[in-house]
Parts: C-alpha cells; structure tokens; sequence
C-alpha cells in the first residue's frame, strides 16, 4: 500500500518566475496544487523538509496528506518534480489532488531482482531497456515499485511488460509487448590480422618478376638493342 505522508504548506500571492527564484533563495519551494475541478492553487513549503521526505522514498509517485494554511487535510499525488541539473535541488513540485475512489494511470519504478543464468553461467551481459511502467490502480494501492526477477533469464531470453507479477488492483497501461530486460552474448571485437597473416592474404600476381631478374631481364634488352644495326666484318688477312 502506499504510504500517506503529512506535509505543510500555505498559499502562495505571487507567482511569475521571478516570485519563485526569490522563494529558493530564501529556502523556499514554490509549488501548484491541480484540484479535481481543475483549479490551480500557487503554494510554497519549507524546501529542506522536502527534499529529505523524497530521499526516504524509492518513487515520487506517492500519496500525501497536504495541511494547506492549517485548514482541511487534502489528499494529493506527487504528481511532477522538478530538480536543478546541477545541484540536484528540488525547485518546484507539482501536486495532484486525488479521489481515494477513482482510479488513475501512475508511473511505478521496476526494481531488477538477483542476477541472471545468463550472466553468471553464459557468460552474457544484462541489458535493462525500461526502468518504469505506467499501470492503472487506485490512489491507495500506489506501491514504491514493482519487483522483477530476472535470476531466471539466460543468453537471448528477455521479459516484458506483461511478464511483471503485479496485483489484481493494477491493470497495466504501458505497452505488453515492450522489452523490459534482457540478457544478449557479448559482443566480440574483431581483431586486426597478424603481419605474417596480413601478406600471406595479398594475392599473387602471376608474371610478376622479382626485382633481380626484373634487372637482368632489363640487362638482356639494353645488349639486345646495342647490336642491332651493326654489320659482322670479315677479319683482317
């Protein structure tokens, strides 16, 4: 089941870029809460509470009690959350306000279990193509993740959506064909040939004259051309 986590906030005047870059500096979170009527409530909360609730937590699709200005608890989800890229700092939240009755489509992290046949024995190497799946539940039934054992997968073996056990209470929205895991053969590098290998590849060429009978060859014409033309004389008496 998902757990319920009671936080504060309270209502936020200003909004605009702005408004919000001056709540970080001062350790404020701006935030929106979606109501079910689609009305759009600006809020802020104390950013460091925040951030050390989520580290607690493997998902942040979670269920929340939110105290809006000290009034009437209401039930939301976590539904965006957004992080600076380089501090990580979490800069503005995004809260869904839920019926505990109706359900919706969240995203639910998969968590890879044990270590593959393929792997430890074939020699493979895992490949893990999703790292979530969207499913269909009620708000209470939200769980942190799903587990998959892939101890079981050898060499070309791969599991997909519809292969993750999951509860009745889920229906899965993600694609049932798409690869979640899978195990494939290393791939081999090809190596370059040896030198021996590389010559005794070269073809030969037939009629071709190593260098010295090359030069003889060139010897025995240039003699050839020098006695052409010349008379034999008879010798002196």
């Amino acid at each position: 089941m998902a757990q319920s986590i009671k936080i504060e906030a309270k209502s936020r005047e200003g909004t605009g870029s702005a408004v919000a870059r001056k709540l970080r500096r001062g350790g404020i979170l701006p935030g929106i809460i979606y109501g079910e009527s689609g009305k759009c409530v600006p809020i802020q909360m104390e950013r460091h509470g925040f951030q050390q609730m989520l580290k607690h937590h493997r998902s942040e699709s979670l269920i929340l009690d939110l105290l809006l200005d000290g009034g009437n608890v209401r039930k939301v989800l976590l539904k965006d959350v957004q992080h600076d890229p380089l501090t990580d700092y979490v800069v503005h939240v995004d809260f869904l306000e839920v019926s505990m009755t109706k359900r919706m489509v969240v995203s639910i992290p998969l968590d890879m279990i044990g270590e593959p046949e393929g792997v430890t024995k074939g020699g493979g190497v895992m490949e893990v193509f999703l790292r979530a799946i969207e499913v269909e539940c009620l708000p209470g039934d939200i769980v942190e993740s799903f587990h998959v054992d892939v101890s079981g997968l050898l060499v070309g073996d791969s599991l997909h959506a519809k292969d993750i056990q999951m509860g009745p209470q889920f229906t899965l929205a993600s694609d049932p064909d798409q690869a979640v895991v899978g195990v494939v053969a290393p791939r081999m590098e090809e190596e370059a040939p040896a030198e021996g290998e590389a010559a005794a590849a070269e073809p030969e060429v037939i009629g071709k004259k190593e260098a010295g009978e090359e030069e003889e060859a060139a010897a025995g014409e240039g003699k050839k051309e020098s006695g052409k033309g010349k008379e034999s004389k008879p010798a002196k008496e």
